[in-house]
C-alpha cells in the first residue's frame, strides 16, 4: 500500500496535479464502465437470439415481428461493436 502523503502538502497540489494523480484511475474506471456495458449488450444478444428463434418457431410465423425481432438483433450487434471500436481507440494496452 502506498504510504499517505502529508494533509498540509495535499493542499499545497495544485487542483491539476491531483486531477494528474487521478486519470490513470479515471481512465480504467471508464475502462470498466464500457466492458461492463459490453457484457450487458451481449446478455441482450443472447437474449434477442432466442427471441428470433421463438418466432420462426410459431406455428404461423409473423414476418413483421421477425423482421422487428432481427432489426433489434442487428442493433444490438452494431452496439458491441461500436463500443469493442470505443475500447480500442480510447483505452489503448
Amino acid at each position: 500500500m502506498k504510504k499517505l502523503a502529508p494533509y498540509k502538502d495535499i493542499l499545497k497540489m495544485a487542483k491539476e496535479a491531483i486531477d494528474d494523480a487521478l486519470a490513470p484511475v479515471r481512465a480504467n474506471r471508464a475502462k470498466k464502465q464500457a466492458e461492463l456495458e459490453i457484457a450487458k449488450l451481449e446478455e441482450r444478444i443472447a437474449s434477442q437470439e432466442a427471441k428470433v428463434q421463438e418466432v420462426c418457431s410459431e406455428r404461423e410465423i409473423n414476418f413483421d415481428k421477425l423482421i422487428n425481432t432481427l432489426d433489434d438483433l442487428a442493433l444490438l450487434e452494431r452496439r458491441k461493436k461500436q463500443f469493442g471500436k470505443i475500447l480500442v481507440e480510447m483505452f489503448p494496452e
